[in-house]
């Protein structure tokens, strides 16, 4: 009997003290998160490992550097852009602000210069970028603007702080997958 009390009782603080499980997994998550961010000097200096070749064989696939001569020198320009890409998308993805949005423009200028490197019959590589980049922020600075304006018209018709309505203005989708869905 008494072995069973105990276990009430664990079961009881347990409840009082929030879901474990989920906090479990959430510091799990994070932890590889944080690892990932923290190992990215590692992952800029894979180009170091690459030969200074024109042609890099490996038993997986044979690369031909083109353009850049040096498949060392074109993995240096590939993980110049990939490293803060991948950063980008972990930030706005795990951003709880109300202006996360405005992460996607580098996320967007970030992919076409990887697409543009990899297209070596262009000659300049990260010229023009804002005629591509124009219609994503012709979309995101604007609304923007509007959130930032319904934020201090409400800041003028109430008694909250900026804090309490950049909290109410915070989307917080369940999960990853569900601020995928979101845009998609």
């Amino acid at each position: 009997m008494d072995k069973l009390q105990q276990k009430l009782k664990k079961r009881k603080e347990n409840s009082l003290n929030g879901d474990n499980g989920k906090l479990s997994r959430s510091a799990f998550v994070g932890s590889i998160v944080a690892t990932f961010i923290a190992s990215t000097p590692l992952l800029y200096l894979i180009h170091e490992s690459v030969p200074d070749v024109k042609i890099w064989e490996t038993f997986l696939f044979t690369y031909e550097s083109g353009f850049w001569e040096s498949a060392q020198y074109a993995m240096w320009v590939y993980t110049g852009k990939i490293v803060p890409l991948i950063l980008a998308v972990i930030w706005f993805f795990t951003c709880r602000h109300w202006w996360y949005h405005a992460i996607l423009v580098p996320i967007v200028m970030y992919s076409f210069q990887i697409i543009t490197s990899y297209n070596a019959e262009l000659q300049h590589i990260d010229e023009n970028q804002i005629l591509f980049l124009l219609p994503v922020l012709v979309i995101v600075v604007p609304s923007i603007y509007l959130i930032r304006a319904k934020m201090f018209n409400k800041i003028n018709n109430s008694d909250k702080t900026l804090e309490e309505l950049e909290e109410e203005f915070m989307i917080k989708p369940r999960g990853f997958w569900g601020k995928v869905k979101r845009y998609f």
